[in-house]
């Protein structure tokens, strides 16, 4: 089961000594719309389902499902340092976690938002991250490099990657979204473009999280250049599931570890 999981993974050339996995929705149990390996606690899925699942992937990362760490994540520019495992109804809100202590894996899910995953390996220190476009606009990989830095890592040190992440073709936009944007800095106006329908366009979320990580002095960066809303086959994704006017849709969770 465990080779069957990390067959279907995605990993990151930049972070190839570290073990990680960008999973995708394939080798889990769940049915229907979450088929089949959901990783998202909240959303409507089977419960016991969810946890076979995630326990599934901490087998494959090589740590126990208890030591296995996803946030309650709320679209935030929020970063905490973890050393040891928590309750599952003590998980911290925040979008991003880093450690540097042995056997824990970080997770964070997503289903269009960016999902990232960091690491100086030099330093011992790791970090995961999930950033929407909220996430993007207020520093989420700024809070996340900081975080690492504090227990010791080094920005020049710190490859990052972006996993599967909704593209600019697929990510429509209205007026108020654009504005917003540009409200903050005028030359972020570049990362959308003119859609078919009068007065929206399309945004080029990666390749914004790109230009944060840029910002943040992140040494390697990379993303992965996949689309969760048009590779359904191996995705999920919430525009397409709201487009469909499906009741729910699965979650896909990033993660990394570090060794014993």
């Amino acid at each position: 089961m465990k080779e069957e999981i990390l067959g279907a993974a995605l990993r990151a050339p930049s972070l190839n000594r570290a073990s990680h996995a960008f999973f995708t929705r394939r080798g889990g149990v769940s049915q229907g719309v979450y088929a089949s390996l959901n990783g998202g606690v909240g959303s409507k899925d089977d419960p016991g389902a969810v946890a076979e699942n995630r326990a599934r992937m901490a087998r494959a990362l090589g740590v126990k499902p208890s030591h296995f760490l996803v946030p309650y994540q709320i679209h935030s520019a929020e970063a905490q340092a973890v050393s040891a495992p928590w309750p599952e109804d003590a998980r911290p809100r925040c979008d991003g976690l880093v450690t540097a202590t042995p056997g824990l894996a970080l997770g964070v899910t997503g289903a269009d938002c960016g999902v990232l995953l960091f690491a100086d390996e030099t330093a011992g220190v790791i970090g995961a991250a999930h950033s929407g476009w909220k996430g993007a606009l207020t520093g989420m990989v700024e809070a996340l490099v900081a975080a690492m830095e504090a227990l010791g890592a080094r920005k020049a040190n710190i490859a990052a990657a972006l996993g599967p992440t909704i593209a600019q073709a697929s990510y429509e936009v209205g007026p108020e979204f654009f504005a917003r944007f540009e409200a903050e800095d005028a030359g972020f106006a570049r990362f959308f473009a003119p859609s078919d329908k009068k007065g929206h366009y399309l945004f080029d979320l990666p390749d914004f999280i790109a230009m944060r990580a840029e910002r943040a002095g992140v040494g390697r960066f990379e993303s992965l250049g996949l689309d969760t809303y048009a590779d359904e086959d191996r995705f999920y994704s919430y525009r397409r599931m709201t487009h469909r006017g499906e009741p729910d849709y699965g979650r896909l969770v990033a993660a990394i570890a570090l060794p014993e």
